[in-house]
């Protein structure tokens, strides 16, 4: 059996995951995660829910952001904003460690201002509703010239 030790995923974030008691991957962690450290370009993972999906996706993509780029370089669409807040979340206590990445959910029923000061500020990882995410495109505020990676979250 494969640990998260052994996998490539950067000293910071193998400290945030063992400080989170993992040791050993999910079988769809085991799969995903080696796979995009890997540079797949196209990846569809399927697993029932309470499995680890989050972190089979949040962790590599955390591995190879570039934190000293304020660029957003990651996009996660989430079809809730419960469910948008709980990626987010992950996203925060798996990238603890590493200094200088934000993450931001942005969402409806949250005001735009607050929003619009972190996205100015820099985010390299969004994540979000598709509306509210379309509503900043139209306005301006969310560029994804520089993105390198989209997630479909339960699409």
């Amino acid at each position: 059996m494969v640990q998260f030790k052994e996998m490539e995923l950067g000293g910071s974030i193998q400290e945030a995951i063992t400080e989170l008691g993992f040791v050993e991957p999910t079988p769809i962690q085991e799969k995903v995660i080696p796979t995009i450290l890997s540079g797949e370009q196209d990846l569809i993972a399927l697993a029932q829910t309470g499995t680890g999906k989050t972190a089979a996706f949040a962790l590599p993509i955390l591995a190879q952001i570039d934190a000293k780029n304020t660029d957003t370089q990651v996009l996660v669409l989430a079809p809730t904003r419960e469910l948008a807040i709980q990626v987010s979340e992950a996203f925060e206590s798996y990238a603890k460690h590493l200094n200088g990445v934000n993450v931001l959910s942005i969402y409806g029923g949250q005001a735009y201002g607050i929003q619009l000061k972190q996205l100015k500020r820099g985010a390299q990882i969004v994540v979000g509703t598709p509306g509210r995410v379309m509503d900043h495109m139209r306005r301006g505020s969310l560029k994804l010239n520089n993105l390198k990676t989209i997630v479909l979250d339960e699409a």
